[in-house]
């Protein structure tokens, strides 16, 4: 059996049972605390949005909440997206028993309560230098969607708005309306 400290790398990870919801970031395990109902709501609506979307499409995989990316080695990173996207061409052949290795192409991050401003950046900034061509950040008090892209300033939309998928998932639109909507 594993303790917390002995698990350092993205293999004692993932064969470390009943750890509940944790990251590795830079070879230091994170743990966190379950997400609440409004943030699981909102990870859940995009969640089914973007993967009707790619599915229809054939587009690739749309992974839920808690899949683990390997991003870096030596030290290891592994982080979970709400929501996560690999194209077709970037996808397993094969049902892959372990963590994806390397980023998705997106990225999405629902916004938790006590996530402070620094953790929000430095997860964004993880994904883009990892390989990530979108992050998409949506914060349920601000009823807003900030999108990063590498070597793009950052977009924010509110709920006036529109969420488009550009060169990554042409054709895809979510009005930001209809992702904080009340059922």
């Amino acid at each position: 059996m594993s303790t917390t400290d002995s698990i350092t790398t993205a293999d004692a990870l993932l064969n470390a049972p009943g750890l509940g919801r944790c990251e590795l970031i830079r070879g230091e395990l994170i743990m966190m605390s379950p997400s609440g109902f409004e943030h699981g709501r909102l990870a859940s609506r995009i969640d089914r949005r973007l993967g009707d979307f790619v599915e229809k499409n054939v587009l690739g995989i749309v992974t839920g909440a808690e899949t683990g990316f390997l991003i870096a080695r030596d030290p290891d990173t592994v982080r979970a997206p709400d929501v996560g996207f690999v194209r077709s061409e970037r996808a397993p052949e094969q049902p892959t028993p372990g963590f994806f290795p390397g980023p998705p192409d997106l990225a999405v991050e629902v916004l938790s309560p006590n996530d402070t401003a620094g953790e929000v950046s430095a997860k964004v900034q993880d994904w883009l230098a990892a390989g990530c061509r979108a992050v998409w950040v949506v914060d349920p008090g601000k009823r807003t969607v900030a999108v990063y892209e590498s070597g793009r300033q950052e977009v924010r939309l509110s709920i006036a708005d529109e969420l488009q998928g550009g060169d990554l998932l042409p054709g895809f639109r979510l009005p930001v309306a209809e992702i904080f909507a009340q059922p």
